[in-house]
């Protein structure tokens, strides 16, 4: 039984040291401020690049996708158009949304 105990506990040992790893990384590099920072076709390569990512979009950070599937099933994919250094309506990727109660297909 006590070998039994041994090998729990280096299991537990070992999760735990590498979960604490994972923890004291550092994360991936800083999002940019903005937007308005940004040419347009450097917006739409970070959103295709991450696939998911939150930036500043215009007044206040928004999550932007790259494509329908990164919404969960009951929110619905919306093209979003942001202001870009080069772009006052840069089609950036699209953004989740809840449908309203008149775009239920009933």
């Amino acid at each position: 039984m006590r070998p039994q105990v041994l090998a729990l506990l280096c299991i537990h040992l070992v999760a735990a040291t590498i979960g604490a790893e994972a923890l004291a990384q550092p994360s991936r590099s800083p999002r940019p401020a903005g937007t308005a920072r940004m040419t347009c076709a450097e917006a739409m390569a970070l959103v295709k690049s991450e696939g998911d990512v939150v930036i500043a979009g215009g007044t206040a950070p928004e999550r932007f996708v790259s494509g329908p599937g990164q919404c969960s099933g009951a929110e619905i994919a919306e093209l979003r158009f942001v202001p870009t250094r080069d772009n006052p309506q840069c089609p950036i990727g699209y953004r989740c949304r809840e449908p309203g109660f008149e775009e239920w297909n009933w």
